[in-house]
């Protein structure tokens, strides 16, 4: 149990001792008033119990009833838990800020002492020069863009409750977007429990408008040059990877997450982190891919550190593609002009490498042919999707999704089937 956990805990056990102590002493207050008058009788001397109280307060071995007093006793409490309740009310009320800049922005989070979000505030930053500006939909993140760069001063205003930091911070706005992952991604990702992942999680295969008869749902052979694979996500549910294995599949991409279609927030695929230890232990290689909606290179950055950040502990022998695809035409990223969609590929690719690792993008043969500049993404691995018995993409193409409609030993209903021509 982290550390978190345990003040928590601690916190919430104290809470119920007073809640039951304030009921005992209820009943027994209710009980004394419904009882009748008492037989006055001679007291009865009973060998070996004091008349008198002693230096406790104790008579006839009956202690007094109040059953808070414990609260008033210093020494009842343990001294490090008494440190670790005040400290654990500090940090709840002590903020401070982390401030992040891609292009041109500022991205201010408010944070408590332990560095998470405080959500439910309307908290006021100032920038100097510039004005104060508000959270409005109090998540604890103000976002400024449309800045000149520079050095710049930011101060968090007072807010009743809480303490802040009494000096300004002094932050540097990019000019230019460096294509670098951003340390405090953390503070953006979300699970599904976060959002309405039905409203959000809502991609829309651009491939199945385009298949034909000559699709090919059966497994492949390996030859010298290929390896079948397949590529998984929340939707297929719970797998048996051994099976998998057993079945003959070589390779396996991963979702690790997505941005939401209409909110634009960074959500952790749900079955992410155990489809990656199942694929480990199971001796399957992996990458991964992220479903994208950034609408602008800035996005892009924060798609690829979000993924960085989530395979940061695993071990990657295929690249980390972006998976660039509709949202059935109402996601924030359907809209964009071809310019523009190829730029978020590129910002995503070129993040991903400078972190030392391998980048692709994945599409359907629609997609590259009308929604891409496909010769500014020659250098990443392209990764196509196209359901026929041979593809007609005219382009180069190092991975080739064949069917959306695969069946393989250790998963329930239908999956998506590739064949690799890495030579790995």
């Amino acid at each position: 149990m982290d550390s978190k956990l345990f003040k928590i805990a601690i916190f919430s056990s104290l809470v119920a001792i007073l809640v039951v102590s304030a009921l005992v002493l209820f009943t027994n207050v209710d009980q004394d008033t419904r009882r009748p008058p008492a037989v006055t009788e001679a007291p009865q001397e009973e060998p070996g119990l004091p008349e008198q109280p002693d230096e406790k307060g104790v008579i006839n071995g009956q202690i007094g009833n109040d059953l808070s007093a414990f609260l008033r006793d210093s020494t009842f409490f343990d001294q490090e838990l008494s440190s670790l309740l005040e400290e654990a009310k500090e940090n709840g009320t002590r903020l401070s800020l982390v401030a992040t800049s891609v292009e041109r922005d500022l991205r201010i989070q408010i944070v408590d002492g332990q560095g998470i979000p405080v959500t439910g505030e309307s908290f006021f930053v100032k920038l100097e020069g510039l004005g104060e500006y508000k959270d409005l939909d109090k998540d604890g993140i103000v976002y400024i863009g449309g800045l000149p760069a520079g050095e710049y001063y930011v101060e968090l205003m007072p807010l009743e409750g809480y303490r802040v930091p009494a000096n300004r911070t002094r932050i540097r706005v990019k000019e230019r977007v460096e294509y670098v992952a951003i340390d405090d991604i953390t503070l953006l990702l979300k699970t599904e429990e976060d959002i309405d992942a039905e409203a959000e999680d809502t991609a829309v295969a651009d491939a199945l408008t385009d298949a034909d008869k000559t699709e090919i749902q059966e497994i492949q052979k390996t030859t010298a040059n290929s390896k079948v694979g397949i590529d998984v996500s929340k939707w297929n549910g719970e797998i048996d990877w051994d099976k998998v294995k057993n079945a003959g599949i070589e390779f396996a991409i991963v979702r690790a997450g997505y941005r939401g279609s209409l909110t634009g927030s960074l959500v952790e695929d749900p079955c992410f982190a155990a489809n990656m230890r199942g694929a480990a232990s199971s001796g399957i290689p992996v990458g991964v891919y992220f479903f994208t909606q950034a609408v602008n290179e800035v996005e892009a950055v924060e798609e690829a550190s979000a993924v960085l950040r989530l395979v940061k502990e695993y071990r990657l022998d295929y690249p980390v593609f972006i998976d660039t695809e509709g949202a059935g035409g109402n996601g924030r990223a359907d809209g964009l002009d071809v310019e523009t969609r190829t730029l978020v590929c590129e910002a995503f690719c070129r993040t991903i490498e400078n972190a030392g690792y391998e980048a692709g993008v994945y599409g359907s043969r629609n997609w590259y042919n009308n929604r891409l500049e496909t010769a500014k993404l020659d250098d990443y691995c392209i990764w196509l999707a196209e359901y026929r018995s041979a593809p007609i993409y005219q382009g180069y193409y190092q991975m080739w999704q064949y069917t959306s409609k695969g069946s393989i030993d250790g998963i329930s209903g239908n999956v998506d089937m590739n064949i690799s021509y890495l030579g790995r």
